[in-house]
């Protein structure tokens, strides 16, 4: 009887902090080898950009870099050790889909050392058996508020084939992968002379989304932008007003959770008037489409703040807390039911909009 020494252990953590527009992303990228310590011939690199100096051997901790973006999630993987270790590109296949061509990197010998580059697309992240899991942990929400906090993770792996055969002299490589992506966000005030915005997400921030618009309408059909006149809005005008999602794959749907106005833009603003919360809303507000696709509409009346009595136009700014949901599970988040159970949720307090009131 005799025992053999199978096993090499590597971990790479890298904790990057990235931060745009107030917005922090972490991404984490983890490898694990599992290597029989053999010994090996001088390594063949066969014209890719690799020193055999220092590529003779098996991967190590710097050998794997994780770029977690808005659309897509981007694997950078040190070829050289793994041409080392016995392997060429196509025997490495994300989460063991190895049958899926869809499901491999590609080379790029244009860097050194030469790398293998997987695509992940957060459209379709499951479609390589990725897994997509939302948590909540203890931390600083977006008002810096201590709180329960969502963070959606998304995680797998790249591995080698089994070979059929009961033993090997190649080593097994498995790389690990997460990126971590905080779902709460607070968007800084700013004024906005006209009837939409659009808050844009570059690809730091590590959100599923690039794009939510609130968007202002003067017709029921949602065709017609509302056009604020010099003069302002005369009171009781209806004002029809939709919460938009794009860039965003089909499995999530919108949902307004809590809209309200005040005479300062400033979100936390003790004058404040509620448009709709919950159960409970304005008679003159209307929820016309709530949870049931990636648009939310209601419609409201144009009104006056009393505190702007001494004022020719009362100045009136807009906020929407809204939240993401599974097309499934949207239901269970209606003020019909009593269930409020939050996959995704992103916080959107900004001033959207001022508009002049005449009376």
């Amino acid at each position: 009887m005799f025992f053999v020494n199978t096993t090499t252990l590597a971990i790479l953590e890298n904790n990057t902090r990235d931060i745009t527009l107030s917005f922090a992303m972490e991404h984490f990228s983890f490898l694990l080898l599992l290597a029989i310590k053999i010994h090996s011939a001088d390594a063949q690199f066969n014209g890719y950009n690799c020193d055999a100096n220092l590529h003779s051997r098996f991967p190590g901790e710097k050998d794997i870099l994780v770029f977690c973006g808005v659309q897509t999630i981007t694997i950078k993987i040190n070829f050289c050790p793994v041409l080392f270790s016995g392997y060429s590109e196509t025997d490495l296949a994300l989460n063991g889909r190895h049958g899926n061509a869809h499901c491999r990197g590609f080379i790029n010998n244009s860097t050194f050392p030469t790398v293998v580059i997987f695509t992940i697309n957060l459209n379709t992240l499951e479609g390589c058996g990725n897994s997509l899991v939302v948590s909540a942990a203890q931390g600083l929400n977006a008002l810096g508020n201590i709180s329960m906090v969502q963070f959606g993770n998304i995680s797998g792996y790249i591995d080698t084939p089994d070979p059929p055969t009961i033993i090997s002299y190649l080593p097994g490589l498995l790389y690990k992968y997460s990126c971590s992506y905080p779902l709460e966000y607070l968007i800084n005030n700013t004024q906005l002379a006209s009837s939409s915005a659009a808050i844009s997400v570059k690809d730091s921030n590590g959100t599923f989304i690039s794009t939510l618009n609130l968007l202002l309408y003067n017709d029921s059909a949602y065709n017609l932008p509302l056009v604020i006149p010099p003069v302002g809005l005369p009171l009781k005008t209806k004002v029809y007003a939709a919460v938009k999602a794009t860039n965003l794959d089909g499995r999530w749907h919108v949902f307004m959770d809590y809209c309200y106005t005040t005479p300062s833009g400033h979100p936390n603003d003790e004058h404040r008037y509620d448009l709709f919360f919950s159960c409970t809303k304005d008679p003159q507000t209307t929820v016309i489409e709530n949870g049931r696709s990636q648009m939310g509409k209601f419609s409201f009346e144009v009104f006056r703040f009393v505190k702007h009595k001494n004022q020719k136009m009362s100045p009136v700014f807009l906020h929407c807390v809204t939240k993401l949901c599974k097309a499934d599970d949207c239901p269970f988040l209606t003020p019909v039911s009593a269930i409020v159970y939050i996959y995704l949720s992103l916080r959107l307090l900004c001033q959207i909009v001022q508009f002049d009131l005449s009376f």
